[in-house]
């Protein structure tokens, strides 16, 4: 069994922080599990970020082939963590067994997708345009055009997801394919699973012959880390998967450096469904059935979590939320990622509750642990949900609303971001409308990503 040293990776280099300690919590019982792991100062962040620009200018010139061979030699290390990664990670996240193992599964698809992508060449995307000496009346030269890479990227490690969006993640994955250095802040939820998962990395790079700054692994609980690492002037990318609060703080600070940089960013959001009229009528209790099933998945930790339910009102409505109540009832409290995450759940359905124009239709069974959350169906009409914009906050978790909408015009002004002229509408469509980013860290005469 691996023995977990509590130190973040700095190159080649392993040490301990010496800033306020970050413990991970056992998620089942709320125990605290050692080790404890110092976060990093300014003066670590800048010896990764060195390092991080150190390696660039060879790493960026290898061959597709070499690093092919590396990202296989990622997803080989990781695999060879066998049980001692997925035991780790089960405590740390709560999650089970199976879900872990589909998920470790999926971090090294990943690897060695990019690494297939790699050897067949066909992303880099080569164009070239003959010269025209003879043109009349002004000759053309060569020109040619390709993907080359970016530069070091920093990337921000997933609560919820802690192989397949954290330390090897496709953020990660897709870094090293392109020829960047990366520099990953670890999560502090799951500080265990990731000293695993880039101790496999750091062995990868030592036996691929490559510099030691291609990877580099910090924690830090504050703003020494995580600010400092976006407005780092090595630092030329920003891969995020998180909070709104979280991801629009690193937006800003990108984009008051003096060389602005992309934050490519997934973040919250209340992820509306819309029950059409004929499919309601048509298949009302089918359709809470599988609500239901959705909105419980992973104790609601999942991005696509379905926050939010707008429908006409109507007897085929209330056949649909008579059929979700039931199937919530014995619905199972889950446990929750971390205390922090279950804390800001039950203040959410709280609030909820406390609105006296929202009515709860039903919730789970009452949790059995203090690390459980109950699921809970909260509905109110439209116009109340418009005129209350504490209505439109995410609640992390297994928690949805559903909106009585008058007639067909309101539901289809709700998808086009509510009035126009409403001074909330903003705030309405960053609420309603969740940003994601698809994106490969290289430079083509913009930064390679689209929203």
């Amino acid at each position: 069994m691996m023995t977990l040293t509590g130190e973040m990776l700095i190159g080649a280099t392993a040490l301990r922080g010496t800033e306020a300690p970050i413990r991970a919590i056992e998620a089942a019982t709320g125990r605290p599990l050692d080790p404890a792991y110092g976060g990093g100062t300014a003066a670590e962040m800048e010896r990764a970020c060195a390092l991080a620009a150190t390696a660039f200018d060879i790493y960026r010139e290898t061959t597709t082939k070499a690093r092919a061979d590396f990202l296989d030699a990622c997803a080989q290390a990781i695999l060879d963590l066998g049980d001692d990664l997925i035991l780790r990670a089960m405590a740390e996240s709560g999650l089970p067994r199976g879900r872990l193992e589909g998920e470790r599964g999926r971090t090294v698809g990943q690897l060695r997708l990019f690494a297939a992508e790699l050897r067949d060449g066909g992303w880099i995307g080569a164009r070239i345009d003959p010269a025209q000496p003879e043109r009349k009346h002004m000759p053309r030269s060569d020109l040619r055009l390709r993907y080359v890479p970016l530069g070091p990227v920093a990337v921000f490690g997933a609560s919820n997801f802690p192989l397949a969006f954290s330390v090897a993640g496709g953020d990660t994955a897709s870094v090293l394919a392109a020829g960047c250095p990366v520099v990953v802040k670890a999560h502090s939820a799951h500080p265990g699973t990731s000293e695993l998962v880039g101790r496999a990395i750091r062995s990868a790079v030592a036996s691929c012959g490559l510099p030691e700054g291609v990877f580099s692994m910090l924690f830090g609980s504050g703003q020494v880390v995580g600010q400092g690492l976006v407005s780092h002037p090595h630092i030329k990318a920003v891969g995020f998967t998180g909070s709104r609060a979280g991801g629009t703080a690193l937006m800003r600070t990108a984009a008051a450096r003096l060389e602005t940089i992309p934050v490519y960013a997934e973040m919250s959001s209340i992820n509306p469904v819309f029950l059409l009229p004929r499919a309601l009528a048509a298949r009302a209790e089918a359709m809470a059935k599988g609500f239901i099933g959705s909105l419980t998945l992973g104790a609601g930790q999942f991005c696509t979590n379905p926050g939010l339910v707008l429908a006409l009102d109507g007897p085929d409505l209330d056949r649909f939320l008579g059929a979700a109540a039931e199937a919530l009832s014995g619905a199972p409290a889950q446990t929750m990622l971390t205390p922090a995450i279950l804390r800001a759940y039950q203040q959410g359905v709280a609030h909820l509750a406390s609105n006296n124009r929202v009515r709860k239709v039903a919730s789970g069974l009452l949790a059995t642990a203090g690390t459980e959350g109950e699921a809970a169906l909260f509905e109110t009409s439209a116009a109340h949900f418009f005129d209350d914009p504490s209505l439109a906050e995410e609640v992390f978790g297994a928690a949805s609303l559903v909106l009585r909408c008058p007639d067909v015009a309101t539901m289809a002004a709700s998808r086009n971001g509510w009035k126009a002229n409403s001074p909330r509408r903003s705030r309405w469509m960053r609420a309603m409308w969740k940003p994601r980013a698809s994106w490969c860290p290289c430079w083509n005469g913009g930064s390679g990503g689209s929203w």
